[in-house]
């Protein structure tokens, strides 16, 4: 049944996912920091690409609230302290937080909006919380390779890039330091899993 935008439950999760979304893209930049002090610049670049995705996904979410421009929202709502020194503890919980957002939050408040007559803002909702499966998916396998300490080391030949000068080696663990560049090892990353990796059929 349709409802007045001002008087709707929608609006309200609306600015919770605004304000969860604004919160995990800086947790993720935080994370990036830690992982940088680490060396472990990789890991770091996958904390900032998700927190970049994060912040459209506010902007997204924000704009759906253009008509109520110049007003304020109340809200309550429960958000993690996801700090910690080890690293795949850090991304454990990010993956926990995306998949809470994809299982249970993102569903209930797209089809609330359903319920509710707004199709655009449910699509947006629902739409996002499949990226969000995917984000947990990114940061579960980062994690898992770390805690198996196989973050630079694979079971078979694959390749691997430098994430600072694109050079690319073949085999099964990334070199300790680039050859081109003479960057640590931190920058490398498998060769499948660089942004725009080109039909790479590596394991």
């Amino acid at each position: 049944m349709a409802v007045n935008f001002k008087d709707s439950e929608t609006k309200e999760n609306l600015m919770r996912a605004f304000a969860g979304e604004s919160q995990a893209r800086n947790r993720y930049t935080f994370g990036a920091e830690e992982a940088k002090k680490q060396k472990e610049h990789a890991i770091a670049q996958v904390f900032l690409y998700t927190a970049a995705q994060e912040k459209e996904h506010a902007e997204i979410f924000y704009k759906h609230l253009q008509e109520l421009a110049g007003e304020t929202i109340h809200i309550d709502g429960g958000y993690p302290i996801d700090l910690d020194k080890d690293l795949s503890k850090l991304l454990r919980m990010a993956q926990h937080n995306e998949y809470e957002e994809h299982d249970d939050v993102y569903k209930r408040f797209g089809d609330k909006a359903k319920e509710e007559g707004f199709t655009r803002v449910a699509a947006s909702f629902h739409m996002i919380a499949e990226i969000e499966k995917y984000h947990g998916d990114r940061f579960g396998r980062f994690a898992q390779w770390l805690e198996e300490k196989k973050l630079y080391v694979s079971d078979v030949k694959t390749g691997w890039i430098c994430l600072n000068c694109g050079y690319i080696y073949e085999g099964e663990a990334a070199p300790k330091q680039c050859p081109v560049c003479d960057h640590d090892q931190g920058y490398f990353i498998r060769l499948e899993l660089s942004p725009f990796a080109d039909g790479c059929q590596c394991r």
